[in-house]
């Protein structure tokens, strides 16, 4: 079932469209790019998940977006066999998954792609799904080995 129905399309079966911010728009421009971006704050350099007004660890107000490796490690992951959405349904079993972003911030996400080796610190790098007009997601995949 696709993503995000208008106002007179709305069905119980459309998955959930991420909620577009002032606050948090360059990270959907930079995702439409294939970049995985962080806000990152001008004064100590903290990168930071979830965006915010101010940096979280020093309170300072001058934030920039900047791209990010896209690259981190798998703390865990979680197997979804029953959908809590009806929307996700047809995508039955997935798996989400818990990432340690080279750059520090912890993100949770999907996991896709072949999973053959999947164990707790494998190397993971994002994927971007386009899932509607303007909104491209990011996801994980694991590393191949010798990537």
């Amino acid at each position: 079932m696709a993503y995000g129905a208008s106002a007179s399309e709305k069905s119980v079966e459309a998955k959930p469209l991420p909620k577009i911010t002032p606050l948090n728009r360059p990270f959907w421009d930079y995702a439409l790019k294939s970049i995985y971006a962080l806000q990152t704050c001008d004064a100590c350099g903290d990168a930071h998940v979830p965006e915010a007004p101010v940096c979280p660890r020093c309170l300072n107000d001058r934030q920039t977006w900047k791209p990010a490796s896209g690259k981190g490690t798998l703390q865990s992951w979680a197997d979804f066999h029953r959908a809590y959405w009806d929307g996700f349904k047809a995508d039955l079993p997935y798996r989400t998954c818990l990432v340690r972003l080279d750059e520090g911030p912890l993100v949770v996400s999907n996991l896709v792609g072949g999973q053959a080796n999947l164990r707790i610190g494998a190397r993971v790098h994002v994927v971007f799904d386009r899932i509607a007009d303007g909104i491209a997601l990011p996801k994980f995949s694991l590393d191949e080995p010798g990537c």
